[in-house]
């Protein structure tokens, strides 16, 4: 399916929509305020944004007319929820990871299997670069490949994948702005991903114990 390219605030949105469906399926569908509060999120969120009430309603309804989004029926209060797979016509796990990169922008393949631990369990980091080189080399009849795998930078030893649903992406710019370099910067990024696994571990018993996650914030 050929679509428009999304502007920022509409795949934040998008993606939010696809993070809540599996991380609080108990809230979900969400309301307006809880769509609100998830794209402002100031965790898993690349770039921070701030996106006001009007834009997000703006977005949900330009999603509506590209079959990605609808309102459910039988609430009070407008809820909605998202139609990614059968209206970009992909397979779960491609959902995850476009949702991912849609959230956190430029990711490795290792990044994106830690991030997914609570969308999706990859078995491998080879099972998600097989599912990213489908995504690269999806034909044109079916709309054309959805995402981009970057340069290496300088001081990585892995390149980053982006999306493609924003449109092109400006490959001298992703490769600069998110790309950590040597020294302090290759450290902290190290530290984060160290964390990051960190954190699923101790979600994942929290969740065998039937405890609530300890700094949960979603």
């Amino acid at each position: 399916m050929h679509l428009r390219p999304l502007d920022p605030i509409e795949a934040r949105v998008l993606g939010t929509l696809m993070e809540k469906a599996r991380t609080v399926p108990d809230s979900y569908p969400l309301t307006l305020n809880s769509l609100v509060a998830g794209c402002n999120q100031k965790t898993s969120r690349e770039p921070l944004m701030n996106v006001t009430d009007g834009q997000a309603q703006e977005a949900l309804d330009a999603l509506k007319l590209l079959s990605l989004a609808f309102e459910s029926s039988g609430s009070r209060v407008a809820r909605w929820e998202h139609n990614f797979q059968r209206g970009v016509g992909v397979p779960e796990q491609s959902a995850v990871l476009l949702g991912l990169l849609m959230l956190r922008g430029p990711q490795t393949a290792g990044e994106l299997r830690i991030n997914s631990e609570r969308w999706y369990r990859f078995a491998d980091i080879s099972s998600v670069e097989g599912f990213l080189e489908e995504l690269q080399d999806r034909p044109e009849e079916k709309g054309g490949p959805l995402v981009v795998k970057l340069p290496r930078a300088s001081g990585m030893r892995e390149q980053r994948w982006a999306h493609l649903l924003c449109g092109p992406v400006e490959i001298a710019r992703a490769t600069s702005e998110t790309q950590p370099g040597t020294g302090l910067e290759a450290r902290i990024h190290s530290l984060e991903n160290e964390v990051a696994r960190l954190r699923t571990t101790v979600e994942d018993l929290c969740q065998q114990l039937g405890m609530s996650h300890p700094g949960h914030t979603e």
